[in-house]
């Protein structure tokens, strides 16, 4: 059974760049939100620290955070958490696809992309896969 992580947390309005910093900081993460300000990860060491240091973090800020760590009992089926952490890292692998089909591409930044994604990607996307494969073909293509 997954186990997940939630960092529920509550920041003053003001300023609201503290605000915009949280919420990048968790897209970044892939964390995918639940209800208002309750944001969910896989349970996994890394996962934990990042939650753990971004916790710190919000209350240096000035907020209230809280990191729980549960199973689903009832409610939302835990494939359709999971289905929502796919759609979301899918969707960028598609850019990237979509980029390696033009005919001037900078690999190394798309690379770089692929990394950034590939962070996110906790559940192994098959898409992710075909977008390394691609990315390693054109690198190869490119270089011979």
């Amino acid at each position: 059974m997954q186990v997940w992580l939630h960092l529920v947390y509550k920041i003053p309005r003001n300023p609201s760049k503290v605000r915009v910093y949280v919420w990048r900081k968790l897209k970044r993460l892939g964390a995918v939100l639940l209800h208002d300000s309750v944001w969910c990860l896989p349970s996994n060491p890394k996962t934990k620290e990042q939650f753990q240091w971004l916790t710190v973090e919000i209350k240096e800020l000035g907020g209230e955070a809280s990191l729980w760590e549960s199973q689903l009992v009832l409610g939302m089926k835990g494939e359709d958490i999971i289905k929502e952490f796919m759609e979301q890292v899918e969707q960028e692998y598609v850019e990237i696809l979509a980029e390696l089909k033009k005919k001037q591409i900078d690999l190394v930044s798309l690379s770089k992309k692929y990394q950034q994604i590939k962070i996110k990607d906790y559940f192994e996307s098959e898409l992710g896969k075909r977008v390394l494969s691609e990315l390693q073909n054109a690198r190869g293509g490119i270089n011979g």
